[in-house]
């Protein structure tokens, strides 16, 4: 696969606006979206087989040991299905469940969408070896640009899996959820992938792991404005802080300056002052009750059919029919 100097172009005027914007707020933040250049995927990776970070492992559990009863929502007749994947990763998380969905009579189309070539190349490679007889769509892109167009006999089911609608702040997952309503019609659905409240000390290690993997992945994105947009961060003048709150179920991650220090930008003509121990605000991953799923779904235009727990009710994988 050959490299778009033309999309790097894009996604570094992207960043630059978006740090040159984060960075000028009361408190100072920078989108999580932008961890994922290639080493903050290469520490991500390693982050999914830390022993404390369970949401991979419990998610890729409930696909696979429910993958027949959430087929069966999927596809609970014989009409086709365009299946959507929003953030597809290398596939390997639905791999189980697309082989149940070919088991059924439904012909199925899947239409796995990622920003990573990297990714889209993986998951090409993993299907045509595994399940070469799938009907496979891939896209490179935003998902909300490219959104496969409805056909008369297809109904479409998207997935958003990996707990990354708790990325998005309460009204942000309303939006979000509303405009994923927006290219469905009534009877379609969407399978979320949701991480649930629970003992919060569960939680917090899977944010702040005993071996700094999530250290490095958060300061990773201070080394990508360095390399990307010419800011002079200095690395270890930053350290990663994790908390989670069980009042409003919500972990979040920061970037701390150790030391008064002023960062620069020529490009930007940029000039950022952080105190000792100023904070930018990096993630936060919402955790949820079922209400709170209830609450969210009809707000976005959903109503909830059908919840699959793992056995320690640690997450939930939920099935939403589009009202």
């Amino acid at each position: 696969m050959t490299h778009d100097n033309s999309l790097a172009d894009t996604d570094a005027c992207a960043l630059a606006r978006h740090a040159a914007d984060g960075l000028a707020r009361t408190p100072k933040q920078l989108s999580s979206s932008w961890l994922y250049d290639a080493e903050g995927s290469r520490l991500f990776q390693q982050i999914m087989d830390l022993p404390e970070y369970y949401l991979t492992r419990v998610e890729h559990s409930i696909l696979r040991d429910q993958a027949q009863a959430i087929s069966a929502c999927i596809a609970p007749g014989v009409a086709a299905v365009d299946l959507i994947e929003l953030g597809s990763g290398d596939g390997a998380k639905t791999l189980t469940l697309l082989q149940k969905l070919m088991q059924r009579s439904a012909p199925v189309v899947y239409h796995p969408f990622d920003i990573s070539a990297h990714a889209i190349a993986e998951l090409s490679q993993r299907f045509a070896s595994e399940l070469p007889q799938l009907q496979l769509t891939p896209t490179i892109g935003d998902y909300f640009t490219h959104w496969p167009t409805p056909s008369d006999v297809n109904r479409q089911v998207a997935m958003f899996l990996g707990s990354n609608l708790g990325n998005f702040r309460q009204l942000e997952a309303v939006s979000f959820l509303q405009r994923i309503r927006s290219f469905l019609r009534p009877h379609d659905g969407l399978l979320l992938g949701v991480d649930l409240q629970k003992d919060p000390s569960i939680i917090l290690a899977a944010y702040d792991d005993s071996q700094h993997i999530t250290a490095a992945f958060n300061v990773n994105l201070l080394r990508r404005l360095n390399r990307e947009i010419g800011t002079d961060f200095v690395l270890d003048q930053f350290h990663h802080y994790a908390c989670y709150s069980p009042l409003d179920g919500a972990a979040r991650s920061f970037l701390v300056s150790r030391t008064a220090q002023t960062v620069r930008c020529a490009q930007l003509g940029l000039s950022v002052d952080f105190a000792a121990g100023e904070c930018i605000y990096v993630e936060q991953s919402q955790k949820y009750t079922v209400p709170m799923i209830d609450e969210l779904a009809t707000a976005g235009g959903f109503q909830r059919e059908q919840i699959f727990f793992d056995a320690e009710r640690w997450y939930a994988v939920v099935y939403l029919a589009a009202r």
